[in-house]
This record gives C-alpha cells, structure tokens and sequence, in this order.
C-alpha cells in the first residue's frame, strides 16, 4: 500500500519516526523498541536515513523491511540526496524495492562542512522527481510550519514545498513545533497555493532540555512562553520534565484532532514509554475519528 492511500481510509492518520541505532548500541535495539510500538498500532513507522548508523546506510533499508514483513506495519524508508549522484541513488531504490519497501520519504540532507556535496540533486524536489521518473515508488517530503532555515521568507518557503508537490510527492510531514498556531498558520499558507496532499503533524515530546535546544538549534522552532515555562521549571527533575512534556504533547495533538488534522506523526527518539504513554491519552480521540 502506497502512505497516500491511507488518508482515504481514516483520518487522523497515526504515524512514528524511529531512527537506526547509533554506532556504538547494538542493532538490536531497535527491534526491542519495534516490539513495544508494533501493540500501539501506528498507521506507518519511518525510518530516518541511516549514513552513520549502525549498518551504514544499509540499516536504513533493513529496520524497514522488518517493519513490513516481521511487524506487519507499513514502513516508509527516509533517503536524502546531497551527497548521492543518481547512479548511487538507484542502487539504494533497487535495495529497498528487493526488500518490498516502495514508500520514500525524499529529503536532501544535511549539508556536512567536511564532505563535498555532490551535484545530481540540489534539493529534495530534483530526488522527488527522479524517484517518480523511475516509477514504482510514493514519494512523501518534509515540511516547515515555521518556514525551512535556509529560506528568506515564508512566502519562498512554500514556492519551494509546491514544486516538490509539484515534482511528486503525495503527502507531507511536518517539521517539530511547539506552538499549534504556528501549524494552522502554515497549514493555511499551503492551501490557499493550492497544496492539497495530506499533511502530518510533526510532534517531538519533550525528553530532556539539551535534546529540545539542539533540536530547535537545527529546525528553528519557535518555543512559546508556557512550553519555555515548563523546561524551566522541571528542567532539574528528569521525572518531572517527562511527564510535563507527555502532558505538553498530548495537549497538541488533542488539539490538532479537534481541528481536523490529516495525521500526528510522533517522533519517538526510540522511546517506546513515551509512545505508549501518549497513545494511552489519545487513543479514544483515534477511535472517534476512525
């Protein structure tokens, strides 16, 4: 099943990110953490690209054909660009079409100081389109509710998210945010420049203050005054701050469902407890809407 068929289905659609484990954790651990989220019965699990993973970018592919075949829950496999040329993207496609996984989620990467990028694709469109040219794939993008970092302003931010949708891609998901205004705001940009595929709500539940700083450090989210008041409060108490940060998350996604959003796609940081803690809270509002 192509990601974009599921929105036809149900809505709101209730999707996770997992990412591979690091070098120095054992592969295994993410099929503990696959154990636990497979009972909270998401729609979908991505899988972030892989390139200093355990596996190279190789467990990418792998974690994702477990989802699917050992899981039996639909994967959507990231893949960025900037430092592929088109010969090496293809030999990524093949494997993950070998493996049944023929749901993409096209990213460009981040662009690393110490390692020339290369020239086949400047942005996530050019993969976008390359990938929808090859046949065979559904291609999903990323987006920004408060505008990609790299963009001059919102209104160059969203002419960039149409040619991707333009160049292919069937369903967006969402940056982290904090602040749901920020999300209606964009969601409406969207629309009114005539983007009309799903789009997910990204939410990152907080976990500890130095993930939430270096995560706003690299996306440039926006931190509202009562989520600023909340790490303040309960960042020396790590019980504390991960209760408040659940009950923060849940408050979002309560929200977003009452406002019909098309899908809350959680980021987990491989952390089953978290997941479950927030399924718990939400899962009457999925039922509801199911």
């Amino acid at each position: 099943m192509h990601i974009s068929e599921l929105f036809q289905k149900k809505s709101p659609v209730l999707s996770f990110e997992i990412f591979p484990p690091k070098k120095e954790s054992p592969v295994e651990t993410i099929y503990q953490t696959l154990d636990e989220l497979q009972d909270l019965t998401p729609d979908f699990i991505s899988v972030t690209y892989s390139a200093g993973g355990t596996g190279g970018n190789h467990a990418t592919c792998d974690i994702a054909s477990a989802i699917k075949n050992k899981y039996g829950i639909l994967p959507i496999a990231h893949l960025t660009c900037v430092s592929s040329n088109q010969a090496e993207i293809n030999a990524q496609l093949d494997e993950l079409e070998k493996n049944g996984v023929y749901n993409i989620l096209a990213l460009r990467g981040d662009i690393n100081p110490n390692v020339p990028p290369k020239h086949d694709f400047a942005h996530a469109s050019d993969l976008t389109a390359f990938i929808k040219a090859r046949g065979g794939f559904s291609v999903s993008g990323a987006c920004y509710p408060e505008g990609h970092c790299e963009s001059e302003n919102l209104i160059e931010d969203i002419l960039h998210l149409k040619r991707k949708v333009d160049a292919g891609a069937e369903h967006l998901i969402s940056q982290l945010f904090f602040d749901n205004a920020m999300f209606y705001s964009f969601l409406e940009r969207a629309r009114i420049a005539g983007i009309t595929v799903p789009i997910e709500a990204g939410i990152m539940p907080v976990v500890n203050k130095k993930q939430i700083e270096r995560m706003v450090s690299l996306c440039g989210a926006s931190l509202p005054q009562k989520f600023v008041k909340m790490i303040n409060r309960y960042e020396h108490n790590p019980e504390a701050l991960r209760d408040a940060g659940i009950a923060y998350a849940v408050d979002q996604i309560v929200d977003l469902i009452a406002n019909g959003v098309d899908g809350i796609h959680l980021y987990t940081m491989n952390n089953p407890y978290i997941a479950r803690r927030i399924c718990e809270n939400i899962g009457a509002l999925r039922q509801t809407n199911e």
